[in-house]
């Protein structure tokens, strides 16, 4: 049976839904801490067309094709008459597997559907993340005991959620209550009320005056608002006694922080550095953090932060009291027994080496993730998780089934993870939303550090477990709201490894790891660290792990590991990834029917991770039937991948009976391919480069056509060669024109350059898109690299001023465009002497398209578009000053011709 994907996706729907609404994913991110989230239309809209057929009558086609889109207007929309085809054409079960589950979007998708599904992570927080949001919310909880705390449920016989939301609720607040409790003598109450939290900072004693200060950012503290003005604060020191306080005042910051950018000798110093308020002494980024490292660093309570009777954030010097109540915390933390014998209270798993890039507190000397905030904020993590612990055995004293309490302390579990996100040394204090805490993570998956941080207390306001657990709770609501459909399985266990049965599954539909963007592992170790101390009796497997510093296993985890400093035992590189890839794509298709597809969602801007990728679903015995692209990214950075197109890519085991094929007409058919795709790509809304990465799909499908492609000499031919010949080809169909010429007629050089304007303009871009243009050229990188040199990261078209070309009879269009351009502020004679050196094109109809273009495709504002206006305006007199340059020449060489004459008659 050919699936539907095979011949038709939603790309316009998928791509008009992945950024807002009920298709964006937003709201099941909301749960739990993970990374790098699948739209959840894009999910739906991958299993409809995999599950569904393509049918041979086109009025069939037609109605499938419509009930497609009805089920894309919403979460549950068309939901009766879809499940109703979905199962009337799978007779042996619509069962779907994602062996990369992650958070679990896909099989989430699946479970609103109510199909059988089963979702498989190597990750244990992925894998208890993805149980919270597609297995325990689907089940009954009607016959449940009552919880031994709270106002017992009336009747919550309406939906299957309602008793669990009903639960999570009474717990959220139990937690609170009693955390608060164990908690609250060293968290004091001030004036009666008790205090939103705590700002702190690290100091190191001054290598010039030895004296100890603080290391600020910021001293800002309240932005103005309407009816409120601006409330900063500074560090005064007394250098008589070497002592410093804070002081709170009204306004603007007037002084410098401690903590900033310094000039010495009118050289400006590279980073932030420390600057003692006592003397001056400038310490550079390498110092203070070498002073850290070598365990200088002191944590100092800088202020407190009241929210008064009208809400309104107050900051004050801290009392004597809440002093004390600092250091006996201290003590009551070293004094905290372990929670088992093999898990101590305050966490000692290990950051492993080369980590300094995931891991930004390494820098500075963090060796374990128990090293990550202050020690009041570790014992209340430690007595928040201890509360989280003692209420999973009383829940189960209490006649609760085993299952309903690992939900229960589950959820209370991803409260603490997303409350860790603004509970460490890297949350700092933010100015902005009238104050709130900031987020730990710089970017999808890196960990920051900051030398001043926000500590949130045990009652109200951001970063607190009363706000943490509401905003859970309001996730909870409105995703179980209307909830149909029936729970996913959801286990631990490795892609190169699934334990079913041959030909068990409808459908395969995942999203592998994308090669070195995210460190999955690595990155959510803090929060596995925290979630084993919680859940260590209700979720004992959570514990066991064979990593030896404690952590997460990642001996399997299908990555590549960004390094940074040493790490001489990191097997996680590309080999190691492209034989494990290989190895989970032969699994799926192992698991998957014969009528059935595996079907991979992708997306990355490195050329080389598509070929490996491509060359692993080859490796695996796996063929493309069918792909489609849609935006479905932000563009969100990590790494050196920006992406922002996904393919959804069909595949199925690859038949036996294929024939061979010959470069020549492989090539003839993916551009024949392409070209009739591109009216689609088009009408979906794809932006040029966009096209580019959807070029992959269609030429590996052609290649897939045949069991080897072999070249004009007999020789077999891999499927790199074809990736940039698919590029060629959108750009061919595209059948660009510069000013009514067509592109494919200027010389090479300027067609690079012209067709990178019409995709990018004066954008930077990935360093990768410059070598997937530049492969695509058939050209060298170094023939073309000083028009789009290095530029803020990435690369970007070079400027007029920029290049540095000779002018001659033999230069590229675009090369005399710019020089003209360059020229054109010293006026006529310059771009004469410029028209006139490459060859007094006075009527090179080229030239003119190319500045034309240029002027009409780079930003108004940008100055070379106004220089090359200014050359089209001023064209008729370039090009008399070009004949004068060359009427001048000719005189020149005919007056050295007659005096040439003249000395050989001497």
């Amino acid at each position: 049976m050919t699936r539907m994907i095979e011949r038709w996706f939603p790309s316009s729907e998928v791509s008009g839904n992945s950024d807002k609404g009920w298709g964006s994913g937003n709201s099941e991110i909301a749960l739990f801490m993970w990374f790098a989230k699948r739209p959840t239309v894009q999910a739906k809209a991958a299993l409809l067309c995999s599950l569904l057929p393509w049918p041979d009558e086109d009025s069939e086609q037609k109605r499938l094709q419509d009930l497609v889109r009805s089920a894309l207007a919403g979460r549950y929309a068309a939901w009766s008459e879809i499940r109703a085809e979905i199962f009337r054409h799978n007779p042996e079960g619509p069962s779907t597997l994602d062996p990369f589950s992650g958070r679990g979007m896909i099989p989430l998708e699946a479970a609103r559907l109510g199909l059988p599904t089963e979702a498989v992570d190597y990750s244990p927080m992925a894998v208890l993340a993805s149980y919270l949001l597609t297995e325990a919310p689907f089940k009954n909880r009607s016959e449940e005991p009552g919880l031994p705390f709270g106002q017992q449920p009336e009747s919550l016989t309406t939906a299957p959620a309602d008793r669990l939301l009903h639960d999570l609720k009474s717990l959220f607040v139990e937690v609170q209550r009693r955390h608060a409790l164990a908690m609250g003598d060293f968290y004091p109450k001030h004036e009666g009320r008790q205090p939103w939290g705590y700002l702190w900072a690290v100091s190191i004693p001054c290598q010039e005056c030895h004296r100890r200060f603080p290391l600020i950012g910021s001293y800002d503290l309240l932005q103005p608002r309407a009816g409120r003005e601006a409330r900063s604060f500074y560090i005064a020191a007394d250098r008589g006694q070497g002592t410093w306080v804070p002081i709170v005042t009204s306004g603007a910051p007037s002084q410098h922080p401690t903590l900033r950018n310094a000039v010495v000798e009118g050289r400006k110093i590279a980073g932030k550095s420390a600057v003692c308020v006592f003397c001056s002494h400038v310490h550079p980024l390498a110092v203070h953090r070498r002073l850290l490292q070598e365990g200088e660093g002191r944590d100092e309570l800088i202020l407190a932060a009241d929210i008064d009777e009208r809400g309104g954030k107050v900051f004050r010097i801290p009392t004597i009291v809440e002093q004390d109540a600092v250091l006996a915390a201290s003590e009551a933390l070293r004094l905290e027994k372990p929670f088992n014998p093999l898990l101590p209270a305050l966490p000692n798993e290990g950051i492993a080496p080369g980590n300094n890039n995931i891991i930004g507190p390494s820098i500075y000397g963090a060796k374990t993730y128990g090293d990550f905030m202050v020690d009041r904020q570790s014992l209340s993590y430690v007595r928040l998780a201890r509360t989280i612990a003692d209420l999973g055995d009383e829940l189960a004293a209490a006649g609760l089934s085993h299952d309903y309490v690992r939900a229960l302390t589950g959820y209370a579990t991803a409260v603490v993870v997303k409350k860790l996100r603004r509970s460490t040394r890297g949350a700092r204090f933010q100015t902005s939303g009238g104050a709130r805490v900031g987020d730990l993570f710089v970017n999808e998956g890196s960990i920051t550090f900051s030398h001043d941080f926000f500590e949130a207390g045990i009652g109200d306001g951001p970063g607190t477990w009363r706000s943490i657990s509401d905003n859970v709770l309001a996730a909870c609501r409105n995703l179980f709201s209307s909830l149909q459909g029936s729970p996913a399985h959801v286990q631990r266990g490795s892609a190169t490894s699934l334990p079913f049965p041959p030909k068990r599954f409808a459908a395969v539909v995942t999203d592998p790891p994308y090669d070195q963007m995210i460190a999955y592992a690595d990155a959510s170790d803090l929060f596995y660290a925290w979630a084993k101390r919680c859940l260590h009796v209700t979720w004992p497997e959570l514990c066991i792990t064979a990593d030896p510093h404690g952590c997460q296993d990642k001996t399997e985890e299908i990555i590549v590991k960004r390094v940074r400093g040493e790490a001489p035992d990191e097997h996680r590189n590309r080999k190691h990834y492209d034989t494990l890839i290989a190895r989970a794509f032969d699994e799926m298709r192992q698991v998957v029917r014969d009528d059935g597809v595996v079907t991979i969602v992708f997306g990355h801007g490195e050329p080389e991770v598509w070929q490996r990728l491509l060359s692993s679903i080859q490796q695996a015995d796996l063929v493309m039937t069918g792909s489609w692209p849609a935006n479905t990214e932000s563009g969100g950075q990590q790494g050196k991948a920006n992406i922002e197109t996904t393919l959804t890519m069909a595949c199925r085991p690859a038949p036996r009976d294929r024939p061979a094929g010959r470069k020549g007409g492989v090539e003839a058919e993916i551009k024949a391919e392409i070209k009739r795709r591109y009216p689609d790509w088009e009408r979906w809304g794809l932006a040029p480069a966009d096209m580019l990465m959807a070029a992959a799909g269609p030429a590996m499908e052609v290649v897939g056509r045949y069991s080897e492609v072999f070249n004009a000499k007999g020789e077999p031919v891999d499927i790199y060669t074809f990736l940039p010949l698919a590029r060629s080809a959108v750009q061919e169909a595209m059948a660009v024109e510069i000013d009514h010429l067509p592109l494919e007629t200027f010389d090479a050089r300027t067609k690079f350059a012209l067709w990178w304007v019409r995709l990018y303009g004066r954008q930077v871009q990935a360093k990768s898109e410059l070598r997937w243009q530049t492969l695509a050229s058939s050209m060298d990188l170094a023939d073309i690299r000083d028009l789009v040199p290095d530029a803020d990261k990435g690369v970007r078209f070079t400027t007029a001023r920029q290049l540095k070309a000779a002018i001659n009879a033999e230069s590229a269009v675009v090369d005399v465009a710019l020089a003209l351009a360059a020229a054109s502020e010293d006026g006529l004679a310059a771009m004469g002497e410029v028209l006139a050196a490459a060859g007094g094109g006075v009527n090179d109809t080229y030239l003119w398209a190319a500045v034309k273009f240029l002027a009409d495709r780079l930003p108004d504002s940008d100055p070379d578009a106004v220089a090359f206006s200014r050359v089209l305006r001023v064209r008729d007199g370039i090009a008399s000053a070009a004949e004068n340059v060359l009427v001048a020449k000719e005189q020149r060489q005919q007056r050295q011709q007659a005096e040439s004459v003249q000395l050989s008659l001497l």
